[in-house]
């Protein structure tokens, strides 16, 4: 008898894994239906187990059903209330569904829950999470008490990267505004100096050796030259407009447009050379599309700017791989343009492209 349910066992486990295996290689093919329903056979084999219950949640979120989706989630956590993929997943829920205390809570935990595995910088991410969504005394203090211990962890990526994003909401930067219109006061000094200059030239008949030009000629080829620059300069970017239009989408429940305004905030960051707020930009449209590729594209192109070239290569690795699962040619066609102009002497790359 023990012999035989041993056996019995063995198939039921093998039965829970087949059904997973299968839920993820749909979810991976865009086939969000059968991937529910091959993750729901899991759920039946073994309702003890969190994975297939948040599996389910991740697919109705990413399919615009947050409410559905917070109710996997809540399945999962009732037999796990540690998991860690649950925990996430019920923030993001929460989020959709325009609840930021809930969200915040939950994140509380997942902050605690990393903490405890010993994984201090995305505890402190999950932490700076929770205080932005919502401030409180407690959760300002006990994310300045993880990025008092981050400190310590010079010269580590991860740590480096999420003690950025923490002290730039623990720290704002305070610009004196009256150090900012210096430069335009002395430009503007300058330009009179200039002015003045010229008027004695002028007095002094020195003016003369630079032509015959009336006053009137200089102001036109002035007014010319201005219109020139002024249909050259770019139009400025409302970052902050972007990130509002974004989370807006966000809480509607439009993930296409969420994804789209991060995108575009993260690329305006990144083109005013602030490295560290694109990227956290892209750590939230990750919640959004985790398998997008443009998304883990730009990623590693802002490790790379960040001089985090081990990170980048890991991330095109891995990007790598889920296209050929996918047969994406055109994503791997990119990964090893870029990698052969960013990372030419990565010998995975080297052979992932070859």
């Amino acid at each position: 008898m023990p012999a035989r349910g041993s056996k019995a066992s063995q198939s039921l486990y093998e039965n829970y894994k087949d059904a997973l295996r299968r839920g993820h290689v749909a979810a991976l093919r865009g086939k969000l239906d059968v991937a529910i329903v091959a993750y729901g056979e899991a759920a039946e084999i073994a309702p003890d187990r969190a994975l297939p219950h948040a599996s389910i949640g991740g697919i109705l979120l990413r399919t615009g059903r947050p409410a559905e989706a917070a109710e996997a989630f809540e399945r999962a956590l009732a037999v796990g209330p540690r998991d860690e993929g649950s925990l996430k997943g019920r923030a993001d829920a929460m989020i959709a569904l325009g609840r930021p205390f809930d969200a915040a809570d939950a994140l509380d935990r997942l902050s605690n829950v990393l903490d405890g595995a010993g994984r201090l910088p995305e505890a402190c991410d999950a932490a700076r999470r929770a205080l932005e969504l919502a401030e409180s005394k407690d959760r300002r203090r006990h994310v300045g008490a993880l990025v008092g211990r981050l400190r310590q962890s010079a010269g580590d990526e991860k740590a480096e990267l999420s003690l950025a994003r923490a002290l730039k909401l623990l720290e704002p930067v305070q610009v004196d505004e009256s150090r900012v219109a210096e430069p335009a006061a002395a430009e503007s000094t300058t330009a009179e100096a200039e002015a003045e200059d010229e008027a004695t030239a002028a007095a002094t008949g020195e003016a003369d050796q630079t032509g015959d030009t009336t006053e009137a000629e200089a102001t036109e080829a002035a007014d010319d030259d201005l219109q020139i620059d002024s249909e050259h300069e770019p139009e400025p970017v409302d970052v902050n407009a972007l990130r509002a239009a974004a989370e807006e989408a966000l809480a509607a429940g439009d993930h296409a447009a969420a994804l789209s305004g991060l995108l575009a905030t993260a690329a305006a960051h990144s083109a005013a050379g602030r490295s560290v707020a694109a990227i956290d930009a892209c750590y939230l449209a990750l919640a959004i599309a985790p398998a997008d590729a443009d998304l883990h594209l730009l990623l590693a192109e802002l490790y790379l700017e960040r001089g985090w070239r081990p990170l980048a290569a890991d991330k095109l690795v891995l990007l790598a791989r889920l296209a050929a699962l996918a047969d994406d040619g055109l994503t791997r066609k990119r990964i090893c343009t870029l990698a052969g102009d960013r990372l030419p002497d990565e010998p995975r790359l080297v052979e992932l492209c070859a």
